[in-house]
């Protein structure tokens, strides 16, 4: 099966491992420090080996030319396919501090770039291929020689153009400017201006980045800005005016504002608004990130936004130039943290909550924001059953992993971390306080990962929760070290951050979900199902373990010394282990494959998924009802029917 992201990796690529043109402040011993750092703190590889040195090498091949339109097929098979004598060298080198062989191939992707560009000209006037598919992408091998070369970025700017019409772009030239924009962009990351001292820091940091994916899939370097991007994913909050753009290459529009954002309350802006130059300085010809880098800052300063605005139609349509200072300010995405809904079922409700991350910061976390909600149901509702959706929750913090777990089980072990002397630690919830004990749920994708696994798995292994969605979860059973001190963006190394991984976590069963994925009760495939999607498919994953259950916790990881007073706390309202709906999974199960199967949506749904190219806009069509979603109501409404009908039998009629 074809991965059918495919497509966007090759389109967007240059959207990817974008970074701030100025590299981090790298030389060969600090960089070889890191290095060092990175193996000491790492489960498995603790020195550079000729195995180590073969995968980084492939690597930073990749780093620089992902799509393979760069190099030449003679330039990198000696480094795709290394000699021992010269993995050897290059354990050697990396002991001396030396990089020379990195640099070597870095000065010839500098060639690369100047006969990319010499290409892209002459393909710019020649007719395109007709009929190209994602596939020819797949697997693909260097170019043998530059007719070859010539002939691919054909075919991808083919590609390209198809996408833009299946994705309803409406200006093709502009939609290839965009993409010629950032592939520029990416290139000049590279050239540096053609500074030695530059282009030197960024091959290290292009080597950091390389040695960090060899040791396995979420092992990884940051560049400061790098840095900053992740701690936005990870908290879900950034400082700024809070507002998207679109680039539209002489300036960037703003298509939309944030509730409640510093752009909003000011009300002197509006969307469709185009920012030309931020603090004076314009922003035509700037890369997007470039631009928002330039918006954001610290909380209470002022951005000096100059728009232009259009207003009337016809004749009477005219622009003005307006300028304009707003305060910056915190914002979290809460759209993209969680959402909450109601569900009338019977007499009471079903409580929808998706939670999209595990997050937390001084106002709100993952936990007190679900706990908040499902009181709020349970005060103003008749809350019949909850559903917790983590499709596509890639994780996050993993205490916030204990805590929203602690509010469907009383006291007991969530998740044990092994790092790799073999010490096991475990992680509890200790308060024995229900804030639901009724019918639960828990939906799940071929997305959900690493914190969201534990919440599933181990509810599921309590007996507390009935897991339905996509046959397995993406299946990341490993934790990481991250370097930078408490999250705080304001303390970033110049030199760059990385985060590596120390070892494995185990739910209450003793099971990782390393590689194999939590496996769900009832399966109710949605729009990820078929994708060769998760950690099996990633590069170098770490093998499966497995540990001794720990249903019955004797606090064993705790130090003698303060053993005795946990026990006393501890040891009432333990989570004991459930079989709460064991007598209904078969007819759930029968119910549910019955529905689908009769369904003819979701029956042309699946046969759409399933196709090695997909068209989107047909998958996205079906999108419009969540038929996953809308399965998983149905099964927690025979849960509930069928637990009533269980405490209440139909009375025998009467004679």
């Amino acid at each position: 099966m074809i991965n059918k992201q495919l497509i966007f990796s090759i389109l967007f690529i240059a959207l990817l491992s974008l970074a701030e043109a100025k590299p981090p402040e790298l030389t060969p011993h600090t960089t070889h420090k890191k290095a060092k750092e990175i193996f000491k703190n790492h489960v498995s590889y603790k020195k550079l080996n000729q195995e180590i040195a073969s995968r980084a090498l492939k690597n930073y091949l990749e780093e620089l030319d992902p799509t393979k339109t760069y190099f030449l097929a003679a330039e990198v098979t000696s480094w795709e396919n290394p000699k021992s004598s010269l993995l050897d060298n290059l354990v050697s080198d990396f002991t001396k501090e030396k990089f020379e062989l990195y640099e070597k191939i870095y000065q010839i992707m500098i060639e690369a770039i100047k006969r990319r560009n010499r290409l892209e000209v002459k393909i710019a006037k020649l007719p395109l291929p007709e009929n190209v598919k994602t596939s020819d992408f797949k697997d693909q091998k260097w170019a043998e020689n530059e007719k070859e070369l010539e002939s691919r970025l054909l075919t991808l700017r083919a590609l390209q153009l198809q996408t833009a019409d299946q994705l309803g772009i409406g200006s093709k030239e502009q939609f290839m400017q965009r993409l010629t924009k950032r592939r520029i962009r990416r290139e000049d990351e590279i050239l540096q201006g053609g500074k030695k001292k530059l282009q030197k820091q960024q091959l290290l940091a292009y080597f950091l980045k390389s040695l960090s994916r060899a040791l396995d899939s979420h092992t990884a370097y940051f560049t400061p800005w790098e840095t900053n991007q992740f701690m936005i994913q990870v908290q879900q909050r950034l400082f700024g005016i809070g507002a998207q753009l679109r680039d539209d290459l002489t300036g960037f529009t703003l298509v939309r504002l944030l509730e409640g954002s510093p752009a909003a309350r000011d009300g002197r802006l509006k969307t469709g608004d185009k920012i030309i130059a931020v603090n004076r300085e314009p922003v035509a010809g700037m890369d997007i990130i470039e631009a928002v880098d330039l918006i954001r800052g610290p909380k209470g300063t002022a951005v000096e936004l100059t728009i232009l605005r259009e207003s009337g139609e016809g004749e009477e349509k005219k622009t003005e130039k307006l300028e304009t200072k707003v305060i910056r300010d915190e914002i979290v995405l809460k759209e993209t943290r969680f959402e909450a809904e109601k569900i009338p079922f019977g007499n009471g409700i079903i409580a929808h909550l998706r939670l999209f991350s595990f997050y937390q910061d001084p106002q709100d976390s993952s936990a007190s924001d679900l706990k908040n909600a499902i009181e709020e149901f349970k005060k103003n509702e008749n809350l019949l059953g909850v559903i917790l959706d983590l499709r596509g929750n890639a994780g996050g913090l993993l205490p916030q992993a204990v805590a929203v777990t602690g509010l469907f089980i009383k006291k007991g072990i969530v998740v044990s971390v092994k790092d790799s002397e073999g010490n096991i630690r475990h992680l509890r919830n200790f308060d024995g306080t229900l804030t639901w004990g009724g019918p639960l749920m828990v939906l799940t994708n071929k997305g959900s990962a690493s914190a969201a696994e534990i919440v599933a798995q181990t509810l599921k292994d309590y007996g507390r929760a009935l897991l339905v969605g996509d046959p397995y979860t993406w299946g990341k059973g490993s934790y990481q070290f991250f370097t930078l001190e408490g999250g705080n963006v304001n303390k970033v190394n110049p030199q760059g951050e990385y985060k590596v991984t120390k070892g494995l976590y185990y739910t209450v069963s003793g099971k990782s979900p390393q590689l194999a994925g939590t496996k769900v009760d009832i399966e109710i495939p949605g729009g990820l199902a078929e994708l060769d999607i998760g950690e099996s498919f990633g590069k170098f994953p770490l093998e499966n373990d497995e540990i001794t259950p720990n249903y019955i916790d004797n606090l064993t990881d705790i130090h003698p010394f303060h053993r005795g007073k946990m026990t006393r706390l501890y040891k009432k309202d333990q989570q004991q282990k459930l079989n709460l709906y064991g007598s209904h999974l078969v007819t759930l199960k029968k119910n549910s494959a019955r529905r689908i199967e009769q369904n003819r949506n979701y029956q042309n749904f699946l046969k759409e998924v399933k196709k090695e190219e997909f068209d989107i806009d047909s998958v996205e069509k079906y999108g419009q009802n969540d038929l996953q979603l809308e399965e998983s109501l149905n099964v927690m409404k025979d849960l509930i029917l069928m637990e009533r009908f269980e405490k209440e039998p139909l009375a025998a009629p009467s004679a």
